[in-house]
C-alpha cells in the first residue's frame, strides 16, 4: 500500500512535466510571439502549478462576483456539457470585467472546471465530513471518471470600442479506480483536510492517491488541466510566453 501510495504521489508530483507537455512546448517553440496577454480564471495551486510547467506567462484572475454553479436538470444530466458551460461562465465573468476597464490590447483567458462522475452523477466539493465520507463511500471499489473541461477566449481590442472576441471550449476525460475501503481509512483520510475544495472529496497529487488502485488517462485532468492537450489546441499560449 506504502509502495502504491508513493508511486502515485511521485508521478503527480511529476505530471506538470510530462512528455506529453514538453513535446507540445517544443513543437509550438518556434512560431512568432504574438503581443497576448494570458490571464488563468482560477485560484486553483494545482491549475496555476500545471499551466506554469507548460511554459505559459499568465496572471491570476478571478471574478469578483463568484460565478453561479448551479446547474439547470438538463446539464446535470450531461455532466461532460455541464463542466463546458461552468468552464466558459468562468473565463467569461472574467472578460466581461476586463472589458468593462476599456481594455486595449490582445487577451487570452482560460477558465477551467473539473468534475467527477459516477454512474452519471456528479460529486462535487463536499460540504461537510459526512458529505464526503458519503462520497468517498460509494467511490469506494469502483471506476469513476474525471472530466476537466478548459474553456479559451481570445479578445482583440485595438480600442476599448473596438473589439472582436471569440471562444472554444473541450472537455477531457480521465479515469479512476479506487481501492475498497475501510470506514476507518475513509475517517482518516478526511482528517488529513485536503478533502474540502476537491471535486469528489480526494486529490489524487496529495494524501488521495492513497485511495486509488489505478488510473487511466492523462494524470493532469484528474489534477484539473490538461496542460499538454491546451498546449497543443492553443499554441498562441505558448507563443505568447
Amino acid at each position: 500500500m506504502t509502495d502504491k501510495h508513493d508511486e502515485l504521489q511521485h508521478e503527480a508530483a511529476q505530471a506538470v512535466a510530462n512528455e506529453e507537455v514538453r513535446q507540445a512546448v517544443a513543437e509550438e517553440a518556434e512560431r512568432p510571439a504574438p503581443a497576448f496577454e494570458v490571464i488563468l480564471a482560477s485560484n486553483s495551486p494545482r491549475r496555476r502549478d500545471l499551466l506554469e510547467a507548460a511554459g505559459v506567462a499568465f496572471t491570476v484572475r478571478t471574478p469578483v462576483t463568484p460565478v453561479d454553479e448551479s446547474l439547470e436538470p438538463d446539464l446535470a444530466a450531461n455532466p461532460e456539457e455541464a463542466a463546458k458551460k461552468l468552464a466558459e461562465r468562468k473565463a467569461g465573468a472574467v472578460i466581461q470585467e476586463v472589458l468593462a476597464e476599456n481594455y486595449e490590447g490582445m487577451l487570452i483567458v482560460i477558465g477551467a472546471d473539473t468534475m467527477v462522475v459516477l454512474d452519471g452523477k456528479i460529486f462535487g466539493k463536499p460540504r461537510s465530513a459526512s458529505d464526503g465520507k458519503h462520497m468517498l463511500r460509494q467511490l469506494s471499489g469502483r471506476t469513476h471518471e474525471v472530466i476537466t473541461a478548459v474553456s479559451v477566449w481570445m479578445v482583440n481590442a485595438p480600442t476599448a470600442e473596438d473589439i472582436s472576441l471569440g471562444f472554444r471550449t473541450f472537455a477531457d476525460t480521465s479515469y479512476v479506480t479506487f481501492r475498497d475501503l475501510t470506514d476507518e481509512e475513509i475517517t482518516e483520510y478526511l482528517r488529513k483536510g485536503e478533502s474540502f475544495d476537491k471535486a469528489g472529496a480526494y486529490a489524487i497529487q496529495g494524501e488521495g492517491a492513497s485511495l486509488v488502485d489505478h488510473y487511466e488517462g492523462s494524470l493532469d485532468t484528474i489534477i484539473g488541466l490538461p496542460a499538454g492537450r491546451l498546449i497543443r489546441e492553443f499554441p498562441d499560449l505558448v507563443a505568447a510566453s
